[in-house]
């Protein structure tokens, strides 16, 4: 069974509230890192078609032995193959990799406002959802005028945002708009990059009072924060430490000690300027 609580999004599908990312993982480090995270209780493995891996992570679902209604995959459409007829073209390139008749969850990696594309991209999407092929959609890197724009063209509402959000960038801002629409938010790089958000004396000190890591103690943020989070991780003695979140709970004083964590900016790029790969 999943270690992981269950959240209900906004089109009624169940997702686990914590998964495993493989970003930067080449496709054999996501074969078992995947295999790693199933074994650990993780049933959510969130991947994306420029990661290169979605046939290391399908593999590792087929070899598994679990269920497949039991596990929860996501994949990305790269800004490449954004359009309606391109969307289409690529979804079936994504499944075939991870070997998968029904993806759970389809997003847009990123709304590359310079190529204009991502509104009939998401006709697409509604498209695939409506034949049964996915069951959820949603978004990546969309702020709220990206957001606004897909809703208005075709009163379909995304199910998830997935957004840069660590302690010290929150997004406060999209992340309450975005749930008070019931559109889910999902953290990427939760727990920064390069390791000195881990180094946060605060974050340090709330550890030690509850004999957890500091990264037991940003994930437990992300999830009392009411966020889907996808820790990275090719050891497999971590992914399963990374679950290991459930036993504790941060006090209402710990979460606004570390609201007080100095805000730093993105460590991703703009979604209103990443035009990569268009």
């Amino acid at each position: 069974m999943s270690k992981a609580p269950l959240i209900t999004l906004n089109d009624g599908v169940e997702i686990p509230q914590i998964g495993l990312g493989v970003w930067q993982l080449s496709d054999d480090e996501a074969y078992a890192s995947s295999k790693a995270a199933l074994a650990a209780g993780y049933r959510h493995i969130d991947t994306a078609m420029i990661y290169g891996n979605e046939t290391g992570v399908g593999r590792a679902v087929a070899d598994s032995g679990l269920p497949r209604e039991d596990l929860f995959i996501t994949t990305k459409l790269w800004n490449a193959d954004q359009g309606y007829d391109s969307t289409l073209k690529a979804f079936d390139a994504s499944m075939k990799k991870l070997g998968l008749e029904q993806l759970d969850l389809y997003l847009i990696h990123w709304p590359v406002p310079k190529k204009d594309a991502y509104v009939d991209t998401w006709r697409a999407f509604v498209k695939l959802r409506e034949e049964g092929r996915i069951r959820s959609i949603g978004v990546s890197n969309f702020n709220v005028p990206h957001l606004e724009r897909i809703i208005d063209a075709t009163g379909v509402m995304p199910s998830v945002n997935q957004i840069e959000i660590h302690p010290d960038f929150p997004q406060s801002e999209v992340g309450e708009w975005c749930r008070g629409q019931g559109i889910a938010t999902e953290s990427w790089s939760p727990l920064g990059q390069g390791g000195e958000l881990l180094k946060q004396p605060i974050i340090k000190q709330i550890a030690d009072a509850h004999g957890k890591t500091p990264a037991h103690v940003i994930l437990r943020w992300h999830l009392q924060s009411r966020q889907i989070v996808i820790p990275r991780s090719k050891n497999a003695e971590r992914i399963a430490a990374n679950i290991d979140v459930f036993t504790f709970e941060l006090t209402p004083a710990e979460m606004k000690a570390l609201a007080t964590i100095p805000t730093t900016g993105r460590l991703g790029p703009d979604p209103d300027k990443m035009d990569m790969g268009a």
